[in-house]
């Protein structure tokens, strides 16, 4: 099973996403000697620029005329990170909010990677996805707990979630796990400290989940969301790869 890992925060082993993803990926290898991991972490990976040569190989890609050969170069390395994407049977996501969205790096990953005829289809009319991910997590920090019925609402102040979700799920994954972790940085330390540690064992309930091959296994929730922090976790609404919504639980 090979598992694109990717890595979202700067901040290496001080990171809380970081620190949880990968907990949950050696849990993962210690219930299957077969996973094969790529990591990849866009501070670490020297991310093309998507500028005026990428943009410009991007268009000649989807109408098949000639590039330059600096378009070609950059395409080129456009097309191994899709094929990291293309490789992977599950993907693992961590990433920190910042100013309630992504950080910018995660962001020039997904420009770069979503490509017409690589990621997805478009006819004009409808979007098709491309990729084969039978399953991924994305585990979400955040420094504070987003609640409707507050002065800070998610429907408000999340670009983070909302976002990731519905990309990965354009581009293919078809069964989607998310774990929010509210209060990940908190004055009351103790306070993060407990979030973090329900987030970790949220994740290690979902590892026999995630390494299930050909059926639909029983998460920890009926849910593809798990939001932590503060209280126990609380299972949201389930969103299906085809966009339909099931009974919250």
């Amino acid at each position: 099973m090979k598992l694109l890992h990717i890595q979202s925060s700067p901040r290496g082993e001080s990171s809380d996403s970081i620190t949880l993803t990968t907990s949950f990926i050696e849990a993962c290898k210690s219930a299957s000697a077969s996973i094969v991991v790529d990591t990849l972490n866009v501070w670490h990976e020297e991310l093309p620029e998507f500028d005026h040569e990428a943009i410009g190989a991007k268009y000649k890609a989807v109408k098949h005329e000639t590039m330059t050969e600096t378009e070609s170069n950059v395409w080129e390395r456009i097309q191994s990170l899709i094929q990291r994407f293309q490789n992977a049977d599950r993907i693992v996501l961590g990433t920190p909010m910042w100013n309630f969205g992504l950080p910018y790096k995660l962001k020039q990953l997904i420009d770069l990677v979503a490509q017409r005829n690589y990621l997805f289809t478009y006819d004009g009319k409808q979007y098709g996805p491309l990729l084969q991910v039978e399953k991924a997590i994305v585990v979400y920090t955040r420094g504070s707990r987003f609640l409707e019925g507050t002065p800070i609402p998610p429907s408000r102040f999340d670009h983070q979630a909302a976002y990731l979700d519905f990309w990965l799920q354009l581009v293919g994954v078809r069964d989607l796990r998310s774990v929010i972790v509210d209060n990940a940085w908190n004055r009351d330390r103790k306070e993060s400290e407990v979030s973090l540690a329900e987030g970790k064992a949220t994740l290690e309930g979902l590892v026999e989940w995630f390494l299930a091959t050909g059926n639909k296994a029983p998460a920890t929730c009926n849910a593809s969301d798990l939001r932590i922090g503060g209280t126990a976790p609380c299972c949201l609404e389930r969103k299906d790869h085809d966009g339909a919504r099931g009974s919250k639980a």
